[in-house]
């Protein structure tokens, strides 16, 4: 199976999601249920089912995190030499021929992409259409509105 490229900075943010499931939010879901249990006839007690319930989600989001960091790769671009080439983890500024808009993305794994911090995943239309791509190139982006073109107008890391 091939591994799933990840920033240092996405593998660094699950593995806080992942403590914090453990140390936090664990011990919080077992004193619901033992609480919950004082209550007295499991049957028809919403509370000790809704912290089962939670309980279940926490256990299997724990789960998800872990198989995720153990099917990454993770990439560090800081020590990767700057080439003006489009590569994953670098930072792009686009510009949109039709509209002369700029948009600054950086190219990042799928659990990572958040298109309001301007991060995009690498399996997105924009990062297949320039990976690979240089500085002052142009590229179309067959993107759901309709074919956009784009320079590329810097690439850093």
């Amino acid at each position: 199976m091939q591994k799933v490229p990840m920033t240092v900075a996405g593998a660094e943010n699950l593995r806080a999601e992942v403590t914090k499931l453990k140390t936090v939010t664990r011990p919080k879901i077992i004193a619901a249920i033992a609480e919950a249990r004082e209550h007295g006839d499991l049957k028809e007690n919403a509370e000790y089912h809704a912290a089962r319930e939670q309980q279940s989600f926490c256990e299997g989001r724990i789960k998800e995190i872990e198989g995720k960091l153990s099917d990454s790769q993770i990439i560090d671009v800081s020590k990767i030499e700057p080439t003006g080439r489009v590569i994953f983890g670098t930072t792009v500024i686009l510009i949109n021929l039709g509209t002369d808009a700029k948009a600054t993305y950086q190219i990042v794994g799928e659990d990572e992409a958040d298109v309001g911090s301007g991060k995009i995943s690498v399996a997105s239309p924009i990062a297949r259409a320039i990976m690979g791509k240089h500085e002052g190139d142009e590229v179309v982006v067959n993107a759901p509105a309709g074919d956009v073109e784009f320079e590329i107008e810097s690439v850093c890391h």
